[in-house]
C-alpha cells in the first residue's frame, strides 16, 4: 500500500490557473496533475544525474588536457569572457 503525505502548496495564481486548466484538459484533478508533474521532474533529474555520473566515471583528466591542447589559440572573444 502506498502512503501519502499532505503538503500545503503555495503557488502563484498564474501557475495554479495554468495547472488547473491543463488538469481539466487531461481530465484529472489538480492534485493528481501536480503529483504527476513532480514525479516527472524527479524522474528527469535523477535520470540526468545517473547519466552524468556514469559519463564522469569514465573521464580522465589526461583526456581533457589532450582535447584542450587541440583547441585553436587566439584572442578571447569579449562575449566569451567571464564577467
Amino acid at each position: 500500500m502506498t502512503t501519502k503525505a499532505a503538503y500545503a502548496l503555495k503557488l502563484p495564481h498564474s501557475v495554479k490557473n495554468a495547472a488547473q486548466r491543463l488538469a481539466a484538459i487531461d481530465g484529472v484533478s489538480l492534485n493528481q496533475f501536480i503529483a504527476v508533474a513532480v514525479a516527472e521532474k524527479i524522474g528527469a533529474l535523477e535520470s540526468a544525474e545517473a547519466f552524468l555520473k556514469q559519463r564522469a566515471g569514465k573521464a580522465k583528466p589526461s583526456d581533457m588536457k589532450s582535447i584542450l591542447r587541440r583547441a585553436p589559440r587566439g584572442e578571447v572573444i569579449t562575449s566569451d569572457q567571464a564577467a
